[in-house]
Protein backbone atom coordinates (compact mmCIF):
# COMPACT_ATOMS: atom_id res chain seq x y z
CA UNK A 1 0.00 0.00 0.00
CA UNK A 2 1.47 3.44 -0.98
CA UNK A 3 1.68 6.17 1.35
CA UNK A 4 -1.56 8.12 -0.54
CA UNK A 5 -3.66 5.59 -0.04
CA UNK A 6 -2.82 4.63 3.88
CA UNK A 7 -3.88 8.34 4.26
CA UNK A 8 -6.77 7.90 2.66
CA UNK A 9 -7.93 5.09 4.92
CA UNK A 10 -6.80 6.90 8.01
CA UNK A 11 -8.52 9.73 7.10
CA UNK A 12 -12.26 7.49 6.43
CA UNK A 13 -11.43 6.38 9.70
CA UNK A 14 -11.61 9.78 11.28
CA UNK A 15 -7.79 9.99 11.98
CA UNK A 16 -6.11 13.32 10.84
CA UNK A 17 -2.70 13.32 9.61
CA UNK A 18 -0.34 16.20 9.80
CA UNK A 19 2.70 17.13 7.63
CA UNK A 20 5.67 18.98 9.77
CA UNK A 21 8.60 21.03 8.10
CA UNK A 22 11.44 18.71 7.83
CA UNK A 23 9.34 15.78 9.41
CA UNK A 24 7.45 13.07 7.22
CA UNK A 25 4.18 12.69 7.67
CA UNK A 26 3.08 11.41 11.04
CA UNK A 27 -0.09 9.98 12.61
CA UNK A 28 -0.92 10.13 16.72
CA UNK A 29 -1.19 7.53 19.25
CA UNK A 30 -2.61 6.84 22.72
CA UNK A 31 -4.10 9.60 24.11
CA UNK A 32 -6.25 10.25 27.35
CA UNK A 33 -7.99 13.51 26.28
CA UNK A 34 -11.36 13.07 24.93
CA UNK A 35 -12.25 12.72 20.76
CA UNK A 36 -14.23 14.79 18.63
CA UNK A 37 -17.52 12.22 17.42
CA UNK A 38 -17.63 10.16 14.04
CA UNK A 39 -19.68 12.52 11.84
CA UNK A 40 -17.17 15.68 12.79
CA UNK A 41 -14.42 13.57 10.90
CA UNK A 42 -11.99 14.24 13.43
CA UNK A 43 -10.40 11.17 15.62
CA UNK A 44 -7.69 13.79 16.85
CA UNK A 45 -7.77 17.11 15.82
CA UNK A 46 -5.16 18.17 18.57
CA UNK A 47 -1.39 17.09 17.25
CA UNK A 48 -0.41 18.27 21.10
CA UNK A 49 -2.46 15.35 22.44
CA UNK A 50 -0.42 12.71 21.02
CA UNK A 51 1.89 11.21 23.11
CA UNK A 52 4.19 9.58 20.01
CA UNK A 53 4.19 9.79 16.05
CA UNK A 54 4.36 6.83 14.31
CA UNK A 55 5.66 7.18 10.06
CA UNK A 56 3.30 6.57 7.44
CA UNK A 57 5.82 4.16 6.28
CA UNK A 58 6.05 1.61 9.36
CA UNK A 59 2.17 1.38 9.13
CA UNK A 60 1.94 0.69 5.62
CA UNK A 61 4.66 -1.96 5.59
CA UNK A 62 2.67 -3.71 8.58
CA UNK A 63 -0.57 -3.06 6.17
CA UNK A 64 1.24 -4.96 3.18
CA UNK A 65 2.22 -8.39 5.50
CA UNK A 66 -1.91 -8.22 6.63
CA UNK A 67 -2.73 -8.03 2.63
CA UNK A 68 -0.14 -10.50 1.96
CA UNK A 69 -2.64 -13.47 3.52
CA UNK A 70 -5.73 -13.11 1.24
CA UNK A 71 -6.23 -15.13 -0.52
CA UNK A 72 -5.50 -18.33 1.76
CA UNK A 73 -3.50 -21.39 0.22
CA UNK A 74 -5.97 -23.94 -1.99
CA UNK A 75 -5.26 -26.50 0.73
CA UNK A 76 -6.71 -24.23 3.18
CA UNK A 77 -9.38 -23.67 0.71
CA UNK A 78 -10.69 -27.30 0.39
CA UNK A 79 -10.58 -27.74 4.51
CA UNK A 80 -12.94 -24.84 4.79
CA UNK A 81 -15.23 -26.63 1.81
CA UNK A 82 -15.23 -29.77 3.50
CA UNK A 83 -16.53 -28.22 6.47
CA UNK A 84 -19.72 -26.37 5.39
CA UNK A 85 -21.64 -29.31 6.32
CA UNK A 86 -21.21 -28.25 9.61
CA UNK A 87 -21.00 -24.79 9.37
CA UNK A 88 -24.78 -24.85 8.09
CA UNK A 89 -26.00 -27.09 11.22
CA UNK A 90 -24.29 -25.14 13.18
CA UNK A 91 -26.08 -21.79 11.70
CA UNK A 92 -29.45 -23.77 11.79
CA UNK A 93 -28.94 -24.47 15.45
CA UNK A 94 -28.11 -21.34 16.54
CA UNK A 95 -31.35 -20.15 14.56
CA UNK A 96 -33.29 -22.43 16.36
CA UNK A 97 -31.92 -21.81 20.50
CA UNK A 98 -33.90 -21.14 22.73
CA UNK A 99 -31.53 -21.78 25.74
CA UNK A 100 -32.21 -18.61 27.41
CA UNK A 101 -35.10 -16.40 27.85
CA UNK A 102 -33.36 -13.82 24.58
CA UNK A 103 -35.37 -16.35 22.28
CA UNK A 104 -38.45 -14.47 23.21
CA UNK A 105 -37.36 -11.08 22.24
CA UNK A 106 -35.50 -11.38 19.25
CA UNK A 107 -35.83 -11.02 15.78
CA UNK A 108 -33.72 -13.36 14.58
CA UNK A 109 -30.20 -14.54 15.82
CA UNK A 110 -27.17 -13.21 14.33
CA UNK A 111 -24.74 -16.11 13.81
CA UNK A 112 -21.70 -13.87 12.38
CA UNK A 113 -20.19 -13.22 8.51
CA UNK A 114 -17.05 -13.30 6.84
CA UNK A 115 -14.21 -15.45 5.60
CA UNK A 116 -14.44 -18.95 7.39
CA UNK A 117 -10.76 -19.25 6.73
CA UNK A 118 -9.75 -15.78 8.35
CA UNK A 119 -6.31 -15.52 9.90
CA UNK A 120 -8.30 -12.53 12.08
CA UNK A 121 -11.63 -12.51 14.05
CA UNK A 122 -13.16 -10.17 15.71
CA UNK A 123 -15.67 -11.10 18.88
CA UNK A 124 -18.36 -8.63 20.51
CA UNK A 125 -20.34 -8.46 22.81
CA UNK A 126 -23.94 -9.00 21.74
CA UNK A 127 -26.39 -7.52 18.72
CA UNK A 128 -28.20 -4.61 18.78
CA UNK A 129 -31.14 -3.41 17.59
CA UNK A 130 -29.79 -3.32 13.79
CA UNK A 131 -28.22 -6.48 13.97
CA UNK A 132 -31.34 -8.03 15.49
CA UNK A 133 -32.92 -6.58 12.35
CA UNK A 134 -30.76 -7.47 9.57
CA UNK A 135 -29.04 -10.86 11.34
CA UNK A 136 -25.46 -9.61 10.72
CA UNK A 137 -23.05 -8.55 13.72
CA UNK A 138 -21.62 -4.88 13.61
CA UNK A 139 -23.95 -2.81 11.12
CA UNK A 140 -25.13 0.50 11.64
CA UNK A 141 -23.23 3.57 12.73
CA UNK A 142 -20.71 1.16 14.45
CA UNK A 143 -20.54 -1.39 11.60
CA UNK A 144 -19.42 1.64 9.36
CA UNK A 145 -16.66 2.78 11.92
CA UNK A 146 -15.39 -0.75 12.35
CA UNK A 147 -15.12 -1.37 8.51
CA UNK A 148 -13.38 2.05 8.45
CA UNK A 149 -10.83 0.62 11.20
CA UNK A 150 -10.24 -2.60 9.41
CA UNK A 151 -9.47 -0.75 6.38
CA UNK A 152 -7.10 1.38 8.20
CA UNK A 153 -4.90 -1.75 8.66
CA UNK A 154 -5.90 -2.77 5.16
CA UNK A 155 -8.69 -5.60 6.05
CA UNK A 156 -11.99 -5.44 4.41
CA UNK A 157 -15.23 -7.23 6.55
CA UNK A 158 -14.94 -10.08 4.18
CA UNK A 159 -10.98 -10.65 4.97
CA UNK A 160 -12.11 -11.38 8.56
CA UNK A 161 -14.64 -13.30 10.73
CA UNK A 162 -16.90 -11.65 12.57
CA UNK A 163 -19.09 -12.56 15.78
CA UNK A 164 -20.40 -11.60 19.05
CA UNK A 165 -20.67 -13.97 22.54
CA UNK A 166 -24.15 -13.35 22.22
CA UNK A 167 -26.28 -14.67 19.27
CA UNK A 168 -29.66 -12.98 20.20
CA UNK A 169 -30.08 -8.92 21.36
CA UNK A 170 -30.59 -8.42 24.82
CA UNK A 171 -33.61 -6.01 25.29
CA UNK A 172 -32.83 -2.28 25.40
CA UNK A 173 -29.40 -3.30 24.22
CA UNK A 174 -29.04 -3.76 28.10
CA UNK A 175 -25.35 -6.11 28.91
CA UNK A 176 -25.63 -9.77 28.45
CA UNK A 177 -26.19 -11.86 31.92
CA UNK A 178 -23.94 -14.49 32.79
CA UNK A 179 -26.65 -17.41 32.29
CA UNK A 180 -27.07 -15.62 28.60
CA UNK A 181 -23.30 -15.67 28.00
CA UNK A 182 -22.82 -19.20 29.18
CA UNK A 183 -26.14 -20.89 27.23
CA UNK A 184 -24.16 -19.01 23.58
CA UNK A 185 -20.44 -19.65 24.92
CA UNK A 186 -20.47 -23.00 22.95
CA UNK A 187 -21.71 -21.76 19.63
CA UNK A 188 -18.76 -19.21 19.68
CA UNK A 189 -16.05 -21.98 20.61
CA UNK A 190 -17.44 -24.00 17.87
CA UNK A 191 -16.83 -20.90 15.12
CA UNK A 192 -13.52 -20.07 16.68
CA UNK A 193 -12.37 -24.27 16.82
CA UNK A 194 -13.56 -24.28 12.89
CA UNK A 195 -12.16 -20.86 12.12
CA UNK A 196 -8.76 -21.73 13.78
CA UNK A 197 -8.03 -17.79 13.80
CA UNK A 198 -4.49 -16.79 13.83
CA UNK A 199 -5.10 -13.38 16.00
CA UNK A 200 -8.63 -12.69 18.07
CA UNK A 201 -9.56 -9.07 18.88
CA UNK A 202 -11.99 -8.35 21.72
CA UNK A 203 -14.02 -5.49 20.75
CA UNK A 204 -15.34 -3.61 23.95
CA UNK A 205 -14.33 -4.68 27.83
CA UNK A 206 -17.86 -6.85 27.99
CA UNK A 207 -15.95 -9.02 24.84
CA UNK A 208 -13.11 -8.64 26.78
CA UNK A 209 -13.80 -9.25 30.05
CA UNK A 210 -15.74 -12.60 29.28
CA UNK A 211 -13.51 -13.98 27.28
CA UNK A 212 -10.94 -13.48 29.63
CA UNK A 213 -12.63 -14.42 32.74
CA UNK A 214 -11.63 -10.74 34.55
CA UNK A 215 -12.72 -7.94 35.70
CA UNK A 216 -10.08 -5.72 35.38
CA UNK A 217 -10.99 -2.04 33.60
CA UNK A 218 -10.56 -1.85 29.67
CA UNK A 219 -7.39 0.84 30.49
CA UNK A 220 -5.38 -2.62 31.90
CA UNK A 221 -6.71 -4.39 28.85
CA UNK A 222 -5.67 -2.84 26.26
CA UNK A 223 -1.92 -2.98 25.00
CA UNK A 224 -1.37 -6.54 26.53
CA UNK A 225 -0.89 -10.04 24.23
CA UNK A 226 -3.09 -11.82 26.04
CA UNK A 227 -3.79 -15.64 24.77
CA UNK A 228 -7.18 -17.76 24.28
CA UNK A 229 -7.01 -21.24 24.68
CA UNK A 230 -3.47 -21.27 22.19
CA UNK A 231 -4.35 -17.80 20.12
CA UNK A 232 -3.38 -14.47 20.75
CA UNK A 233 -5.79 -12.34 22.12
CA UNK A 234 -5.82 -7.84 21.57
CA UNK A 235 -7.94 -6.48 23.31
CA UNK A 236 -9.92 -2.81 21.52
CA UNK A 237 -11.99 -0.17 21.90
CA UNK A 238 -15.65 -0.84 20.52
CA UNK A 239 -16.53 1.45 17.87
CA UNK A 240 -20.35 1.84 19.49
CA UNK A 241 -17.70 3.82 22.27
CA UNK A 242 -15.77 5.63 20.30
CA UNK A 243 -18.70 7.13 18.49
CA UNK A 244 -19.85 8.92 21.70
CA UNK A 245 -16.38 9.36 23.87
CA UNK A 246 -14.24 12.22 22.56
CA UNK A 247 -10.32 11.53 21.13
CA UNK A 248 -10.79 7.60 21.67
CA UNK A 249 -9.95 7.13 18.77
CA UNK A 250 -6.45 8.22 18.59
CA UNK A 251 -6.23 5.33 21.15
CA UNK A 252 -8.33 2.75 18.67
CA UNK A 253 -5.37 3.78 15.93
CA UNK A 254 -2.96 2.49 19.04
CA UNK A 255 -4.79 -0.31 19.57
CA UNK A 256 -4.56 -1.75 15.59
CA UNK A 257 -1.23 -0.78 15.23
CA UNK A 258 -0.83 -3.06 18.48
CA UNK A 259 -2.28 -5.79 16.66
CA UNK A 260 -0.33 -6.19 13.77
CA UNK A 261 2.63 -5.72 15.84
CA UNK A 262 1.51 -9.30 17.47
CA UNK A 263 0.44 -10.57 13.91
CA UNK A 264 3.58 -9.48 12.19
CA UNK A 265 5.42 -11.69 15.09
CA UNK A 266 3.29 -15.11 14.25
CA UNK A 267 5.03 -14.67 11.27
CA UNK A 268 8.58 -14.23 11.79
Amino acid sequence: MDNATGLQYLEAMGIDVWVTRHQPVAIGQATDHPENTFESGGWAEHPEAYQEQHSMQTAANAMETVSADFPRHSAASQFAHANDPIWKDLQHEVSLCRACSLCETRTQTVFGVGNKQASWMLIGEAPGQNEDLQGEPFVGKAGQLLTEMLRAINLKREDVYIANMLKCRPPNNRDPQAEEIAACNHFLQQQIDLIQPKIILAVGRIAAQNLLNTQRPLAQLRGVEHQLGNVPLIVIHHPAYLLRSLLEKAKAWSDLQFALRVYQKLKT
